[in-house]
C-alpha cells in the first residue's frame, strides 16, 4: 500500500505520473501538472474509472464522486490525493 501521507506535492506528482504511464501506455516524459487527462492524454470515462479503482487498491483511499467528477488534469489528481491524505479516516471510505 503506497503511503501518501508521507509523501509531498512533488513526489505524488512523480507517482501519479509514473502510474498514468503505465496504466494508459502514455510517454512519461510528455507528463506535466497541467496536461488534461482527457484532451492531452486520450483517457476516456472508462479509464478514468479505472484509475480511480487503482488509486483505491494502491493507497486505500477512495475519491468521493463529487470530487471525481472535477478532476480534469494531472495536477487536479495530486490535489485530490492530498486532500484524502489529510482528511479525517471516517471521510475518506464508505460503503461499496
Amino acid at each position: 500500500m503506497v503511503r501518501i501521507e508521507d509523501m509531498n506535492r512533488d513526489a505524488l506528482f512523480v507517482w501519479v505520473a509514473d502510474l498514468l504511464a503505465e496504466m494508459f501506455e502514455l510517454d512519461r516524459a510528455s507528463l506535466t501538472p497541467v496536461s488534461n487527462l482527457y484532451a492531452d492524454l486520450d483517457i476516456d470515462s472508462i479509464d478514468a474509472v479505472d484509475l480511480a479503482v487503482k488509486l483505491k487498491q494502491m493507497t486505500g483511499k477512495r475519491l468521493q464522486p463529487d470530487v471525481f467528477k472535477t478532476i480534469r488534469t494531472i495536477d487536479d489528481v495530486v490535489n485530490a490525493l492530498v486532500a484524502l491524505s489529510t482528511a479525517p479516516a471516517d471521510t475518506q471510505t464508505e460503503a461499496a
